[in-house]
């Protein structure tokens, strides 16, 4: 049995990126935001006496002076919101750690030369082509399937149409089933593998299974016991 590795990956660099640019967008506003607030006082310190402010004229940059002061206020709430919302994710994706998933993306993890899906089929089908690609969709293998309708097992060596064995990674995997008069076949693909690790380097947390990266939402179902 594989002993799960519990540990999490960040990326302080994009962290940092990202909290500058926020930062900026901030100090921005609030900089527009004290330029207009003196150069409003300064407008009503050196007015004429003899001809006030028109009321309606110092009512509108009040408001425009509020608008100003809610959006900087908002901007501070909703900076807030998305910290808590990432840290509630990140916390989230961790109780995947160590328990074996399903994907449902079509990929899975070639590891020390071999892959598995599954692969189900709506109604029986007269020809079924299995079809491989790698992470840059480049078709490195292509084969017969199988044709009747239910659930099957694809169990690949990582070796292409050529023989050639091919890099550990991720590869995705294609089901084209026909039916006998040349209409597709429904099917579905999926892959099974143990979460090993947590990367957050994206922002949005990835569940690691092996070589292979997913995203929560392509996750189908979660057990509590490791992959073997």
């Amino acid at each position: 049995m594989t002993t799960p590795v519990t540990s999490t990956s960040q990326n302080p660099a994009a962290a940092t990126s990202g909290s500058a640019a926020g930062s900026d967008a901030m100090s921005q506003l609030s900089g527009n935001f004290n330029t207009f607030l003196t150069l409003l006082t300064s407008q009503l310190k050196n007015q004429d006496p003899t001809s006030p402010m028109d009321s309606s004229t110092f009512t509108q940059q009040l408001v425009m002076y509020s608008q100003v002061e809610q959006q900087i206020g908002t901007n501070t709430n909703l900076k807030t919101l998305i910290g808590q919302g990432s840290t509630q994710l990140a916390a989230y994706a961790t109780s995947y750690l160590g328990k074996a998933v399903s994907v449902t993306n079509g990929n899975a993890a070639l590891n020390s030369g071999s892959a598995m899906w599954t692969y189900s089929l709506d109604t029986t089908a007269s020809s079924n082509t299995l079809t491989v690609t790698d992470a840059n969709d480049k078709v490195v293998y292509t084969g017969n399937g199988e044709t009747g309708s239910g659930s099957h097992q694809f169990n690949w060596n990582g070796k292409d149409n050529n023989g050639n064995q091919l890099a550990d990674g991720t590869y995705k995997l294609t089901v084209s089933a026909k039916a006998l008069d040349g209409s597709k076949v429904t099917s579905a693909v999926a892959s099974a593998g143990m979460v090993s690790e947590i990367d957050m380097t994206s922002g949005t947390p990835q569940l690691v299974i092996g070589t292979m990266e997913v995203g929560l939402g392509d996750i189908a179902n979660v057990a509590n016991i490791a992959a073997n």
